[in-house]
């Protein structure tokens, strides 16, 4: 399902032969169907897809369009439709396949339209997504002009959104490994961009994910993080005691003083905070796609800037660096 060689190629410049070879073992056990039950269910469904080439596809609209409702019938249209809600829940979108808008859980558009604008051009560029989802973004950077996009996210249903979307959508350098940043060998330094979004407050070692990410940059490379934060002056942390927002794995909410600072230490120049934003229930909300609770179910209820946990509520700061 993976394609191989073309992610090889890309690899390539690297001269990173232990990668290439430990790859096809990292691909092989996250498609594990001993493990992950459900995945040969969706293995199936991608594999049986039978669909034309769309005739018209939009990757720099806030809605990804592949495929228009004339290319099916509206009998396999409703037959599709049905074969991509057995893909539930979508997290991030929206999409709109062939015809059939994808509501996803969060409105992916709305950070994309935060930092469009404040970073370097995607145009040529070999881009990295961390923590890719089912890989939006992915195709926003495809659609900004860059030479080939690779994601990397670990999570299963994330990885078979983003191949039956490839599938549906033809051939195009955007691909989407099933791996954590954790597993790209160190000192690589082979991308142009980096992208991390909502990754970093999920690691025990902030510091350690920020290294990682250096690892990967070429020479005069940019970083565009994206994470949690709280209010606070430089030196300021705050690790939940438990949960937060109902999230199991948040570890470090820093103020931005003290991210900042993390950075400079790591070895990032020219770091700017380019948006901040406390984010909405009508950014991230249950919908007909995503029909588990959603953030307005982890909030208080009397009082939306604090978490059901009575923490500050989620906001999010987007900072461009780059690494030399």
């Amino acid at each position: 399902m993976i394609e191989h060689d073309a992610i090889y190629k890309l690899l390539a410049p690297a001269k990173n032969e232990t990668w290439l070879e430990i790859l096809p073992q990292q691909i092989s056990k996250a498609f594990n169907f001993s493990v992950h039950g459900t995945s040969a269910k969706w293995q199936i469904l991608i594999e049986n897809l039978d669909l034309p080439l769309p005739s018209q596809s939009n990757f720099n609209n806030d809605c990804i369009q592949i495929g228009l409702a004339k290319d099916i019938s509206s009998e396999r249209q409703l037959q599709l439709r049905n074969e991509l809600m057995e893909f539930h829940p979508w997290r991030k979108g929206p999409y709109d396949l062939f015809g059939i808008p994808i509501d996803s859980e969060w409105r992916s558009d709305w950070k994309w339209q935060r930092l469009k604008d404040h970073i370097s051009s995607l145009k040529n560029r070999l881009v990295l997504d961390v923590g890719c989802g089912n890989g939006y973004h992915c195709w926003r950077i495809l659609g900004a002009g860059a030479k080939a996009v690779i994601g990397v996210d670990p999570t299963l249903i994330n990885v078979m959104q983003f191949q039956l979307i490839k599938k549906l959508s033809g051939e195009f350098p955007v691909h989407l490994l099933p791996i954590t940043l954790e597993a790209i060998p160190s000192e690589i330094k082979l991308f142009d961009s980096v992208f991390s979004m909502g990754v970093l407050y999920h690691r025990r070692s902030p510091i350690d994910h920020l290294l990682e990410l250096k690892n990967t940059l070429r020479a005069g490379g940019e970083l565009i993080l994206e994470t949690l934060i709280v209010d606070g002056n430089l030196g300021e942390t705050m690790l939940p005691e438990g949960r937060y927002a109902k999230m199991r794995n948040v570890w470090f909410l820093p103020s931005c003083k003290t991210l900042v600072s993390w950075m400079a230490r790591c070895g990032f120049k020219n770091i700017r905070i380019v948006d901040i934003n406390q984010t909405s229930i009508k950014e991230q909300r249950s919908t007909e796609w995503m029909r588990f609770h959603s953030l307005e179910q982890f909030l208080d209820a009397d009082d939306k800037n604090l978490t059901c946990e009575g923490l500050p509520a989620p906001k999010r700061v987007i900072i461009v660096a780059d690494a030399f």
